[in-house]
């Protein structure tokens, strides 16, 4: 008898943490964005710091992604912009996608999140946007070059930012008025469509048909 009440409690104290306050899964859906997000990011990197090992090595190595004088990784990595920290940016890459790949396979596992940690995953998502918004303007107005598998981890890192912090929103981890949850809730697949638009934009007009020339 008593057995059977320890497996009782059990159960009911593992349903307690499951249903705790503040932690909370995520859908499906967000769980598949993380993932593929996440993966076309390491894809980016792993091929990036692949191609900055053959420029240490050999610095006439000329990257495939490198088209024309304007969509050239090549003068990309060989760039003081390139190492940011010290260190090949790529290589903060292949840690932080990684991390993004392992959130959205636990939340395909059924992984339930308290309010910190969505917040802190929130945080990260918002240094790599800022992060990638000053590579941008580099890119653009200082480098004067274009590196197409960039292009890739900007776009991942843009979907995966705005995505988490629309969960957020939804669900109060973040605090907004009822209006702006309400958008988030029918209208967050606006907010990165704008966002890459005013990118795409940019690029055009700064290089126009020299892209492909």
């Amino acid at each position: 008898m008593s057995k059977t009440m320890s497996v009782k409690d059990g159960a009911a104290s593992g349903a307690d943490r499951e249903d705790a306050p503040g932690s909370l899964g995520g859908s499906r859906a967000l769980a598949l964005l993380l993932v593929v997000t996440g993966a076309a990011g390491l894809l980016a990197s792993w091929v990036i710091t692949l191609d900055k090992f053959e420029l240490l090595k050999d610095p006439n190595f000329q990257p495939g992604c490198s088209i024309n004088p304007v969509v050239a990784c090549g003068s990309i990595m060989k760039s003081d912009q390139a190492e940011a920290f010290g260190f090949p940016n790529p290589m903060l890459g292949l840690a932080a996608y990684a991390v993004v790949i392992g959130v959205g396979m636990s939340l395909l596992a059924g992984a339930r999140f308290p309010r910190w940690y969505w917040l802190t995953l929130n945080a990260g998502t918002l240094f790599g946007v800022g992060f990638c918004t000053w590579l941008q303007f580099q890119s653009l107005y200082r480098i004067n070059a274009l590196c197409l598998w960039c292009c890739l981890a900007w776009a991942a890192t843009i979907l995966m930012f705005w995505y988490v912090t629309s969960f957020n929103i939804r669900n109060g981890f973040l605090p907004a008025p009822g209006w702006l949850r309400s958008f988030f809730q029918d209208f967050t697949w606006a907010l990165p469509v704008v966002h890459l638009g005013i990118i795409a934009m940019l690029i055009f007009t700064r290089w126009g048909t020299d892209l492909w020339a």
